[in-house]
């Protein structure tokens, strides 16, 4: 078995509760940890060091997991956090996504808005697992 490939969307410029985002995140990681305990596990994200992406990459190190960060060039107007894989793909928002279903193997959606919501559709046509967070913005 390789690495578990765990995509995770969510809000990135929009404010929402933080602690409620972490809370979220480390209870889907903690079941996928459980599902796939034999398994080194990357989370691949949007390469920005904002909102959701920011949040699971943390939470990645602090568990030994590696990060991916995979994003069109708008992604260098912000910080952009230390991943240890990083792909730019095209130059709009949204250029990527296909690139980034096609690197995952399971998608974890907290919160977030039209591309994260758009993504969690097609990975749920492709098949694949997705766990999915509700999580209020504002």
């Amino acid at each position: 078995m390789g690495e578990l490939k765990i995509g995770v969307v969510g809000y990135s410029g929009q404010p929402f509760d933080h602690d409620q985002g972490r809370q979220l995140l480390d209870k889907a990681y903690d079941q996928l940890e459980a599902r796939y305990p034999d398994r080194a596990k990357a989370v691949v994200s949007g390469l920005t060091d904002v909102g959701i992406p920011a949040l699971a990459y943390r939470a990645a190190v602090e568990r030994g997991w590696r990060t991916v960060g995979i994003a069109c060039a708008k992604a260098f107007k912000y910080e952009r956090f230390p991943v240890d894989e990083e792909h730019i793909v095209g130059q709009a928002w949204g250029d990527e996504s296909p690139t980034f279903l096609n690197s995952i193997d399971v998608l974890v959606r907290v919160g977030g808005g039209k591309q994260a919501l758009q993504e969690t559709a097609d990975m749920k046509a492709s098949g694949r697992p997705v766990m999915e967070y509700e999580l209020a913005s504002g």
